[in-house]
């Protein structure tokens, strides 16, 4: 499968700090709750959160921002070491430092501290965004952007250009193929507007609309939480409404950049921009369920390469995920196969071995791997679609593409609890058992509605159109 686009972020890079805790009374001076800490920790916001991100499943980063000699921009290297490439204009001050203090996982305060101005880039920056595929502009008022406008309006010229903007900061370049801001960020920007007021769709259509004709921007997308994501564009006057696939419970700290970074990641591979939108929304649902920027696992999950533009999951994400269900005692089940035509039976095994565990992954045979196995012409969909297919079934967690004939070597990677199979198998015919057996895992078989096959229903499809052909020559 072809390999993800590699991808420029652009923008003012923060250090996050959460500072964990318990309250259970106030202060004897001040009505103002006492918060015993219990844990801290530390990682690149702004713009080093949305790189790190966009590398999730081996894409190639490239973060362009503003680094010092302080001790934040020290702990800001460290954090993106071995994620993303870091290429820096000079800081004239500190990092900015924003500190959350958090008590029973609710913020109880924020502290900001420190603040720099860029200065100019070298040649190394504006190669960089010369040789861009695509790029995304992480602005947190910082005047980062500001420092290579010239070569970002370049750029929007010729390659995708996602800007996540801010009130404070600088308006994006005309020609950005997608603006992100927030709801309470496009009635910051939209502010005196005459008649445009509310929290109504038909108030942030105005908004979106309204900002596009002003930055001259392609699409605007303003993100509305819950309700998901309003989509406008010059000179139309109906908006998509993209909703969200599901009611996200969780700290929402860091979704924006999820959502700009899975946007700018699916226009590199050549998604549209309505279906890198939803890709999106989703990416920044699950981010908000996992427990958003203050997830450790965020930060502990190695970058793995991914199978590719087409997967709804990454692979990264599915280890994550499985590290995850085991850290708190739960059961992972994975099961595979080709799914071509994704049908009842399907269906049917993919919510039973949901039932059997806390997590499913499905492992997806690849296009190549299909071929060898299935003969020529197959599969009928390429990875791409089946992954999307599997990933928006409720019963499934996450889905792995691998090249090989078997999911053997990826099983020894993820090593779930149970296997599961469906159909005419014994467990002793399962290839899959043995290497199970290595790490005290099972392989089970499922009961498979008979006469539901991909094979049956290609060749209904075949027969009915030679029908068609036979009836419209007569």
């Amino acid at each position: 499968m072809t390999a993800p686009k590699p991808v420029v972020v652009v923008g003012d890079v923060l250090l996050d700090e959460d500072i964990e805790g318990v309250a259970t009374r106030l202060a004897q001076d001040a009505p103002a709750p006492v918060v015993d800490v219990t844990g801290d920790h530390r990682h690149p916001g702004g713009a080093g959160l949305a790189a790190a991100l966009a590398a999730r499943g081996g894409r190639d980063v490239t973060l362009v921002t503003a680094l010092g000699d302080d001790p934040a921009s020290e702990a800001v290297r460290r954090g993106l070491s071995g994620r993303v490439r870091l290429l820096e204009l000079p800081l004239h001050g500190t990092l900015p430092v924003k500190t959350r203090v958090l008590a029973g996982g609710r913020p109880v305060v924020r502290i900001d501290r420190g603040g720099g101005t860029p200065g100019e880039p070298d040649a190394a920056v504006c190669a960089a965004l010369a040789g861009a595929h695509a790029v995304l502009v992480a602005d947190y008022g910082r005047h980062t952007a500001g420092a290579v406008r010239a070569q970002l309006e370049e750029a929007a010229r010729r390659i995708p250009l996602v800007w996540d903007p801010h009130p404070k900061g600088d308006p994006p370049v005309p020609g950005a193929r997608i603006v992100t801001p927030n709801a309470a960020e496009a009635v910051a920007l939209c502010a005196g507007m005459r008649g445009v007021s509310g929290p109504s769709l038909g108030a942030f259509a105005e908004r979106g609309a309204a900002l596009a004709e002003r930055w001259r921007a392609a699409g605007v997308a303003v993100t509305l939480g819950d309700r998901g994501v309003l989509l406008t564009r010059p000179g139309e006057g109906t908006p998509m409404l993209i909703p969200a696939p599901f009611r996200a419970e969780g700290d929402p700290c860091g979704a924006g950049d999820c959502f700009a970074a899975a946007t700018v990641s699916a226009l590199a591979d050549g998604l549209l921009p309505e279906e890198a939108l939803q890709r999106a929304v989703a990416a920044a649902a699950a981010f908000v369920a996992a427990g958003g920027a203050g997830n450790p696992d965020l930060w502990r999950a190695p970058v793995v390469p991914g199978p590719g533009p087409g997967s709804a999951a990454g692979v990264a994400d599915a280890f994550a995920l499985a590290e995850r269900v085991r850290a708190r005692g739960g059961t992972v089940v994975a099961t595979g196969g080709c799914f071509d035509l994704v049908h009842a039976g399907h269906v049917g095994l993919l919510e039973s071995a949901r039932r059997i565990g806390d997590c499913l992954i499905v492992c997806l045979n690849s296009d190549a791997s299909v071929t060898r196995r299935k003969g020529a012409g197959r599969p009928l969909n390429p990875a791409v679609d089946r992954a999307r297919v599997l990933a928006a079934l409720g019963s499934v967690d996450a889905v792995v593409v691998f090249e090989e004939d078997t999911p053997a070597a990826l099983l020894g990677r993820l090593r779930p609890d149970v296997w599961v199979k469906g159909g005419d198998y014994s467990v002793q015919e399962l290839p899959e058992a043995e290497v199970l057996r290595g790490w005290g895992g099972q392989a089970v078989v499922l009961p498979y509605l008979d006469g539901r096959s991909t094979t049956l229903l290609a060749r209904r499809a075949a027969q009915a159109a030679a029908v068609a052909v036979r009836s419209g020559e007569e």
